[in-house]
């Protein structure tokens, strides 16, 4: 079956790596073959080819930047792996691997004394997260010092009428600053937009009305700010949807008014529950 929803801005995808390569390979195994076919500047080189039978599935997409396009083709090793490991902490149990197989990027051993030649160590990673986003949190504070409360709240819920889903994890630290990041189909809204507001907005009512019926607050007391309970606070929130309508100059502002309620609603009953436990 194909996906629910696909990370993308523009909905362009490959057809631009394509179209600005100067060659792109893809080998994809299915309906009990293996099948290729290369093209040139998004133009096809050739049929698509049919080879020997296979059980396998899965797809290989090779490309090479067109050099007279991009002043540069040289990519970063520590950008790719930066990426790589924020898509693993998203989408739970999922493994990605990243091995940089440049001879610039290989690190040199010296030879020995009995001269042999040198050994070359091929750059690698491997990113697998079972825990998904509350590993995500617990990455994220393994640097931020003392804990609050030991175990990271997470909560999931999904309304199927709307194909939307949301994942939140979230866990207060000693600190002084707040570290909430929000993702819409896996791209990381740096502006925010309608998901963050919705969670800004019910932990702030929540946790207003909880310090007021413990008592916590005084009848003359202000309500605490959005700033203050957020003070120390590392959240990830991660919605995904069919429709996306991204906002902003660079397009990292979620836009859609359903997923604010959404949110809301979700937030406001799932943390209402755990501090009621807690």
């Amino acid at each position: 079956g194909g996906y629910a929803v696909s990370g993308g801005l523009h909905g362009v995808g490959v057809s631009v790596v394509n179209a600005l390569s100067a060659r792109v390979a893809v080998e994809v195994k299915t309906d009990g073959y293996r099948w290729t076919q290369d093209y040139k500047l998004g133009v096809p080189t050739a049929a698509l080819a049919r080879h020997e039978a296979t059980e396998e599935t899965g797809t290989s997409v090779t490309f090479w930047a067109d050099g007279d396009i991009f002043e540069t083709t040289d990519y970063s090793f520590e950008t790719l792996s930066r990426r790589f490991q924020e898509m693993a902490f998203l989408n739970k149990g999922l493994r990605i691997n990243l091995t940089d197989e440049r001879e610039s990027a290989k690190a040199t051993a010296g030879a020995d004394e009995a001269g042999e030649d040198e050994k070359h160590e091929v750059k690698s990673v491997s990113y697998h997260y079972e825990g998904g986003i509350v590993d995500f949190v617990k990455y994220l504070n393994s640097r931020k010092g003392d804990l609050v409360h030991p175990t990271v709240i997470d909560l999931e819920a999904e309304d199927k009428d709307k194909n939307l889903s949301l994942e939140i994890a979230m866990q207060w630290n000693g600190g002084y600053t707040e570290g909430v990041y929000s993702f819409a189909n896996i791209i990381h809204t740096h502006e925010g937009g309608t998901h963050e507001e919705g969670f800004r907005a019910a932990l702030t009512s929540l946790i207003n009305k909880y310090a007021r019926d413990k008592k916590l607050l005084r009848e003359k007391d202000d309500n605490l700010t959005g700033d203050d309970i957020r003070e120390g606070l590392t959240a990830i929130i991660s919605v995904k949807l069919s429709e996306p309508q991204f906002e902003g100059q660079t397009k990292t502002k979620l836009g859609n008014t359903e997923v604010k309620t959404f949110v809301q609603k979700i937030v406001y009953e799932h943390l209402a529950d755990w501090l009621d436990r807690n």
